[in-house]
């Protein structure tokens, strides 16, 4: 039988758009899997393949005390956005907490109120990564609700007839407060030096001293119990919150992800609801 050239030519038309799309399909399929895993953002504001693995096993984080309720919240959103880990806490002073930690306690983070509490850390080589700033705070005058000593600055600290507690000298808290004191020409004798900083907002808030100075978080946290007396700028500390994981860690992976996810949105926002500031 003889076909038309028409017929002819339709079939040819016809064979090559099934050639060129058979061609397509197979430069579209390779590109398709060196894409499945492009960079996407994560919480920690880095950028992560979409097979990138979650943080995983138990971590044992050792932060200072007045990190407490802010940690806490932390730690289950944590725990949420990596199912396969679970995050324990040791709350302390950041000077008992790194000091357990260079005698060899099994730590994978340590969170300290301070920077020079994280040298003792980060100088002889014992943590796993670069310290890194996650949050910032300042200190105030903690009083019982209802102000009755009338304390209105630093100077009143020096009265005779207040009982006054502050943290011991080491302890970030107690530092700090000893530089206020220092910026602002006053010298006081308190009744006690408690060993971190919620120590002293029990004995205020329990009527065993009248005054002490504490962060500001640790007031607010303290409820209707507490009230706070503002210390001015320029006699006032920032407070500085690092962060590393431990070098000894036996899960130095999810560690080193738990210290990236506090620089992230969802542990910043977490960390400003409990009144801390950004990292500077």
């Amino acid at each position: 039988m003889k076909r038309s050239p028409r017929l002819l030519a339709a079939v040819l038309v016809l064979l090559g758009v099934l050639l060129a799309a058979c061609g397509s399909d197979d430069g579209d399929g390779g590109s398709a899997a060196t894409t499945a895993s492009t960079a996407v953002p994560t919480t920690a504001g880095t950028a992560a393949t979409t097979t990138a693995p979650q943080a995983t096993g138990n971590l044992t984080v050792f932060a200072a005390a007045s990190l407490t309720a802010s940690f806490n919240e932390i730690g289950a959103a944590f725990m949420k956005a990596n199912p396969q880990a679970k995050t324990t806490f040791s709350f302390d002073a950041s000077s008992a907490l790194v000091g357990q930690i260079i005698q060899g306690a099994p730590a994978d983070v340590f969170a300290s109120a301070d920077t020079a509490n994280m040298d003792k850390l980060t100088t002889p080589g014992l943590n796993a990564e670069p310290a890194v700033v996650f949050a910032t705070n300042k200190l105030a005058i903690i009083v019982p609700k209802g102000n009755p000593k009338g304390i209105t600055g630093v100077a009143d600290l020096a009265r005779s007839d207040l009982k006054v507690v502050l943290c011991a000298d080491g302890v970030p808290c107690g530092t700090y407060a000893k530089q206020i004191l220092a910026s602002a020409g006053v010298t006081v004798t308190p009744v006690s030096y408690e060993q971190n900083v919620k120590g002293v907002v029990t004995k205020v808030t329990a009527g065993e001293a009248d005054t002490g100075m504490v962060y500001t978080t640790d007031i607010s946290a303290g409820g209707d119990a507490a009230q706070a007396v503002a210390i001015p700028d320029d006699i006032n500390v920032i407070a500085k919150y690092a962060a590393a994981a431990v070098k000894a860690s036996t899960n130095v992976t999810s560690a080193e992800s738990f210290v990236d996810y506090l620089l992230g949105t969802d542990a910043q926002a977490i960390l400003a609801k409990y009144g801390f500031g950004k990292p500077t």
